[in-house]
């Protein structure tokens, strides 16, 4: 029996020593470094590099022109070489804010090494740091009572597959009995049920706004709007495929919407009822909401359009997006609470413009808000903020 323990000590020495690796390995050095000043400090062990870089938000932005239109660009600046290989580089200092970045090593991308932090955007990977003492408070976990978040897998006979959403229940809604209000929450192009939980921050800015008193308790769904994928890369049969970039703007989204609610009113303790409703959403997400609150009138008292694509494509058939001034009529008859945001940089500014014209023409109310900077995650999480804020009064 000794000699058995003896062998098999010997044969789980190898798995020990790979822990031991993943508990004490990599750089012992300190990056991002948060200075009083609010600068941060960013530092990479790279003896060998010729030219190391740092890219992030955090940096004067770089126009750049795409398919897509004119989007703003992360910056990039110059680490400076210091004793025993360690590069490092120490930026102004930064206004209250959620950052990303990325460390660039001759030409290669690469994530710091020495923070464990990363977001995840479609397929990009990225490192973050948080600026508190302002707005950014709200992204933080902060000592409140916290909500729940969940995966929940629901069937929709429409698109015919099973799917699956995340959400977030507030503080209290397992020990209680009382009935809630809904958001519906739905991402941008190229994004799932996870991008508004990631990058958007959602739990954490309800949570901190409820336990402040200045968002209602809500449930929040968080929707994966790209029909042909039945949930997040790797969460599902489908295999773990690479995200791309992919457009879901041909009105099987928003057709098969009704699913979801169904789901939510029989799964959740809902108030279900429009004045108890809201649909927001990003890009994408924006125009899955203008068209399915439009297809759907009377169905939400409250809606967001952040940083929207507007119009359907000519010539489609889809009868979601058929007759849409005739809809909008049939939706603004009952007096939505309808918020449009937009950045003034924002490559679907022009298009939100002509959304407001057309809006204005028929006499439409809405509130408008227009922000600084472009189609960017920044402008998400405030736009977010600010419309839980004014839900279900």
């Amino acid at each position: 029996m000794k000699r058995l323990l003896t062998c098999f000590a010997i044969l789980a020495l190898p798995l020990w020593m790979s822990a031991q690796q993943s508990l004490t390995g990599g750089q012992q050095i300190v990056s991002p470094q948060i200075n009083p000043d609010n600068s941060v400090t960013f530092r990479f062990k790279a003896p060998k590099a010729v030219v190391v870089q740092v890219t992030g938000d955090f940096l004067d932005p770089v126009p750049m022109q795409t398919q897509y239109g004119t989007f703003d660009m992360p910056g990039v600046a110059d680490l400076k070489e210091g004793e025993n290989g360690v590069w490092e580089y120490t930026s102004k200092p930064l206004a209250s804010e959620l950052y990303n970045y990325n460390f660039i090593v001759d030409g290669l991308s690469v994530k710091d090494p020495n923070n464990a932090y990363v977001q995840r955007d479609i397929a990009n990977l990225m490192n973050y740091f948080i600026i508190g003492g302002g707005k950014a408070d709200n992204y933080m976990v902060q000592d409140v009572p916290h909500g729940t978040v969940s995966r929940v897998w629901y069937h929709s006979d429409i698109v015919g597959k099973d799917r699956r959403m995340a959400v977030y229940t507030p503080a209290g809604y397992e020990e209680g009995k009382g009935k809630y209000p809904v958001l519906y929450l739905l991402h941008g192009m190229g994004g799932d049920e996870e991008a508004w939980l990631c990058t958007g921050r959602t739990a954490q800015i309800l949570d901190n706004l409820i336990a402040q008193g200045k968002a209602k308790p809500m449930i929040v769904v968080m929707t994966n709007g790209t029909t042909q994928h039945q949930s997040a890369p790797g969460e599902s049969a489908e295999g773990m495929y690479k995200p791309y970039n992919c457009a879901d703007m041909d009105g099987a989204f928003e057709f098969h919407f009704k699913d979801v609610i169904k789901y939510v009113d029989s799964h959740y303790r809902t108030i279900a009822k429009s004045s108890s409703r809201a649909v927001a959403g990003l890009s994408m997400g924006g125009f899955h909401t203008i068209h399915i609150s439009a297809y759907m009138p009377g169905t939400f008292d409250y809606i967001g359009a952040f940083s929207a694509a507007i119009f359907a494509k000519e010539g489609s058939t889809s009868p979601v997006y058929q007759d849409f001034e005739g809809q909008l009529a049939k939706q603004f008859a009952s007096k939505p609470h309808y918020y449009i945001y937009i950045g003034k940089t924002d490559f679907l500014y022009q298009n939100n413009v002509e959304f407001r014209n057309l809006l204005d023409s028929k006499g439409y109310k809405y509130t408008y808000i227009e922000s600084e900077g472009g189609h960017i995650w920044r402008n998400w999480r405030d736009y977010l903020a600010d419309f839980s804020q004014k839900l279900f009064k």
